[in-house]
């Protein structure tokens, strides 16, 4: 299976961005998988920061986040997304996404705000 995360870049405070995460080559469908988004930040551990299960119903998200980025999947692409508004500088960091069906985290996008 291969993960692969995009749209990261550089934007002001209070700027927005959309990251997308395309998962292919799973045998497993991509309508049964609950998908992550993570970050870490320079000299940070790696946070988890949201989730949304199959049916997109149920999601989670960080108090770090919580009311500025938003989670959801398009499950005829494949892709599920991460909508941030209103970045601050602390949100810069190395955005990567994960199915729970597989170990591995894709390939990191990053994202830098500042003015």
């Amino acid at each position: 299976v291969q993960l692969q995360a995009s749209g990261g870049g550089l934007v002001q405070p209070g700027g927005s961005l959309t990251l997308s995460c395309v998962v292919s080559g799973s045998l497993i469908s991509f309508t049964t998988m609950t998908m992550f988004w993570a970050r870490q930040g320079p000299g940070r551990q790696r946070e988890l920061i949201a989730s949304i299960t199959s049916g997109g119903t149920t999601n989670y998200y960080a108090d770090s986040v919580k009311g500025r980025f938003t989670i959801s999947r398009d499950n005829a692409k494949n892709t599920v997304y991460l909508q941030m508004n209103s970045l601050r500088p602390e949100d810069t960091a190395v955005y990567s996404c994960k199915s729970v069906n597989f170990p591995q985290w894709s390939q990191g996008t990053q994202v830098t705000v500042s003015s």
